[in-house]
């Protein structure tokens, strides 16, 4: 992939020092279409060509910690070898070493610095779980809101996820929310960025 089609994702002055790192790793980077179930993906395949996969609807902020992310699991597994866990410390590891040089006002908002410099101390296996950062990148998202987060709502309302579902929002346990699902009875718990359409109240 050229620098051009790279400077189209990312903050500007992470362009040259990313496609640096492509470059060294030999790695293959693909632009895909919005997957709800993850941001990125690497993949060593059969031919032995290492495939990144980033989804492109991410904002640039989003899309750099994700390319790096998925870039730290190709050198974990170069370093440590393939049978290291997935997001285990030889990737906590990478991921904290190549990310250090972007971690810097240059490249991030002055707002997003403490929080990510907080999330690198220990990087967890998705940004998403760390409802502090997720909260952070997404209002850096182009596109406007057309939901709701679930921290946002009262207790009791009920709402809609994009599966079409509805729950009912009991409280905080802990880190997480508890909701109720009308059909069923069952309850789950909700990451506070969870996205969810409240409706209005029936009486």
């Amino acid at each position: 992939m050229g620098i051009h089609v790279l400077a189209k994702y990312l903050p500007e002055q992470a362009v040259q020092p990313c496609f640096e790192l492509i470059k060294e790793h030999k790695a293959h980077l693909k632009i895909v279409n919005e997957r709800r179930t993850r941001h990125g993906d690497y993949r060593k395949q059969a031919d032995g060509r290492h495939l990144i996969t980033v989804n492109g609807s991410l904002n640039p902020y989003n899309f750099l910690i994700t390319l790096v992310h998925e870039i730290a699991h190709l050198v974990a597994f170069k370093t440590y070898g393939l049978r290291i866990k997935p997001h285990g410390i030889e990737w906590k590891h990478s991921f904290q070493q190549l990310m250090i040089p972007f971690i810097r006002p240059e490249i991030f908002p002055q707002a997003l610095l403490p929080i990510i410099a907080n999330h690198f101390r220990n990087p967890s296996a998705s940004s998403d779980t760390d409802a502090h950062l997720a909260l952070a990148l997404k209002q850096y998202n182009q596109k406007e809101r057309d939901h709701q987060y679930v921290h946002e709502i009262a207790n009791g309302t009920l709402f809609r996820i994009k599966d079409g579902r509805i729950f009912k929002k009991i409280g905080l346990r802990v880190k997480r929310y508890e909701c109720l699902e009308v059909a069923t009875g069952r309850r789950f718990v909700f990451h506070a960025n969870a996205e969810v359409e409240a409706l209005p109240d029936p009486k």
